[in-house]
């Protein structure tokens, strides 16, 4: 057989392997009804999907100020939309912390090639070496923990960093920070009821004690309204081929358009009362320490 033909068919195979991993990784065969939201989100098309959408990611990375010298962390990375964001401002070093496997298979697939590596752990117990990176970062993940679970991360975060190093969130948000606990509890049943996981958001306040109780001075916020599946946000987020791509699978798959209607409308109504917060801490210098990287 000619080698052209072999490249042919390698190169079959491989987007055959590459099909397959996102197939399992969206959830390709199960139903709809059992799916966890983020995933049936991604099942129609969508790829961002953070709560603040494209732009306070972007405002995040920026304030962030990722540079050629940096080594990252991201947490959860999922879909790794803003892995290739972050890749393409050059860090020296990028790792990707992820506890799905497809996902993990998925990444590694499609950045091959680049300076990033992705490992199969969870948040709270990366197994990456203590005081080694510059920057870690995390987005729509710790809204679905519990505040046991939360704080773990959070001393996971600050265990990665060197002294002066920051860790940006972008969550969901409570609004306003004197929230009744009726309102919340029911925004978080609802929420989670629908989602198919749990969802304990925080205020903006809460969110700001959490950096302040694991010793991180919060150095700059942004907030915007939650408007993940509202048609403008949609076409800033996925741009106009996007937007035909999701409205295409929406019409043609009734029980994922269910799912994701379902999810609008619980959006819209605690319009009021759910917001996307994006906040950067930065760890303090201690006298034993060194600034930099060890």
């Amino acid at each position: 057989m000619g080698s052209t033909n072999m490249r042919g068919l390698y190169a079959n195979s491989s987007e055959q392997k590459k099909s397959i991993t996102r197939r399992r990784l969206v959830g390709e065969g199960q139903h709809p009804d059992k799916m966890q939201g983020h995933w049936v989100l991604a099942r129609v098309g969508k790829r961002v999907l953070r709560p603040g959408g494209l732009e306070l990611t972007r405002r995040m990375l920026n304030a962030l100020a990722i540079g050629p010298e940096d080594h990252i962390v991201e947490f959860a990375p999922g879909l790794g939309l803003t892995a290739r964001l972050v890749l393409r401002k050059h860090p020296f070093a990028y790792w990707g912390v992820e506890r799905e496997p497809a996902a993990v298979e998925n990444l590694r697939r499609e950045l091959a090639g680049t300076n990033a590596h992705f490992v199969l752990g969870h948040a709270e117990d990366s197994g990456l070496p203590s005081a080694w990176v510059n920057v870690v970062y995390g987005e729509a993940m710790l809204s679905m923990q519990s505040q046991e679970q939360k704080s773990r991360i959070f001393a996971e975060a600050v265990r990665l960093l060197a002294a002066g190093g920051r860790y940006g969130i972008h969550e969901l948000c409570l609004t306003p920070d004197d929230i009744s606990d009726r309102l919340r509890h029911e925004i978080q049943a609802a929420m989670s009821k629908e989602i198919h996981v749990g969802v304990q958001p925080l205020t903006a306040a809460e969110w700001v004690r959490l950096f302040e109780q694991n010793g991180l001075n919060v150095t700059w916020r942004s907030e915007t309204p939650m408007h993940l599946l509202e048609p403008g946000r949609v076409l800033r987020d996925e741009g106009f081929r996007g937007g035909l791509r999701i409205a295409f699978n929406l019409a043609t798959n009734p029980m994922l358009r269910q799912r994701v209607c379902a999810m609008r409308r619980l959006f819209s109504k605690y319009g009021d009362h759910l917001g996307a917060i994006s906040l950067i801490g930065q760890r303090e210098f201690r006298p034993a320490e060194s600034p930099g990287l060890l």
